[in-house]
């Protein structure tokens, strides 16, 4: 299976813009598909990762009026890189402002990764204007979940201990009891090449770990210094502040969304945000389909991933 088969054609927006949030921030959002169709945001991951043409691409956009938007600090949003006021509950509150903006009064959101951390937490937040949720690769932000990719040496680093060997060396072993926070030091470190060198290291683990089979391009992008500092910087910030969440707070707010039609797509070997958290997830909100990919790692763009997203946009779409 080809990914240019699984996804819809190359569109370009309509329309783009910028949303002042604040005194400091600007987000910039896009949209494109159908003015008419059924409103849908999308929302990346990193979190710092920033959109991409490609994520229009899931969306049929005959029928979807599709909503792009880069996370504070992230891609076309300025100031890049910035962690002021930088939290989960600012992109909450980005999301209704930007909602409002639009004036749409109910939209469908999807996201993976930390676009699906993101996304629960705005749905139990705002179930009203929740029309759907689509999640791919579950993080719920857990101790175990950020333990189990930068810190357990049982966790992804026993399935890439070549990588995992790269990603621990910036740090001096007498550090590597906290890598999250020893990486926190360096990357907001007034030295340039201090903070430059963990950006890279720190974001190309995450791109060789991304695929079921490791992508060269993928690696490669990772290691591009703008992107590596852009997404190191916010990501780190996040999770050496728990994502601004309480411990399991996720799981323990599905009764305010358990009535919003869900369909959960994850990779069998996410190495990322491995199944534990989909499976979890399910467990406590059964109503929520989990379709499981089995030739899959954590990308959304791998064809197996991309196909059942593009499946339960379709089905979404059949029934409004």
């Amino acid at each position: 299976m080809n990914l240019t088969e699984v996804l819809h054609p190359p569109i370009a927006p309509y329309r783009t813009g910028y949303l002042p949030v604040d005194a400091q921030h600007r987000i910039y959002f896009e949209e494109s598909g159908n003015p008419a169709g059924k409103p849908a945001v999308y929302l990346h991951g990193g979190p710092g990762a920033g959109t991409e043409p490609r994520m229009r691409r899931f969306f049929d956009p005959e029928k979807y009026r599709i909503i792009l938007f880069d996370q504070r600090g992230s891609g076309r949003s300025t100031p890049r890189g910035s962690l002021v006021n930088n939290t989960t509950w600012h992109l909450v509150a980005d999301m209704e402002a930007l909602r409002e903006r639009l004036q749409i009064e109910r939209w469908l959101v999807a996201g993976g990764s930390w676009g699906s951390t993101l996304a629960l937490a705005y749905a139990q937040k705002h179930p009203r204007r929740v029309t759907e949720l689509l999640l791919r690769g579950i993080f719920l932000a857990r101790k175990s979940d950020d333990a189990y990719f930068y810190q357990d040496p049982n966790g992804t680093a026993a399935l890439f201990p070549d990588r995992w060997e790269a990603f621990v060396a910036t740090i001096p072993p007498r550090e590597r009891g906290n890598l999250v926070r020893a990486y926190y030091r360096r990357l907001t470190s007034r030295n340039r090449k201090t903070a430059e060198r963990a950006a890279r290291a720190w974001s190309v683990w995450e791109g060789a770990t991304s695929h079921l089979l490791p992508s060269r391009t993928e690696i490669a992008s990772a290691a591009r210094i703008r992107f590596a500092t852009m997404l190191a910087r916010i990501e780190c910030h996040y999770f050496v502040n728990r994502c601004f969440l309480r411990e399991g707070q996720l799981l323990d707010g599905i009764g305010a969304i358990r009535r919003i039609p869900a369909v959960i797509v994850q990779g069998r070997y996410d190495v990322i945000c491995p199944m534990r958290g989909a499976w979890d997830l399910h467990r406590a909100w059964p109503g929520a389909k989990l379709r499981i990919v089995d030739d899959a790692g954590h990308s959304a763009f791998e064809p197996g991933t991309a196909r059942e997203l593009v499946r339960a946009l379709g089905a979404f779409a059949a029934k409004a």
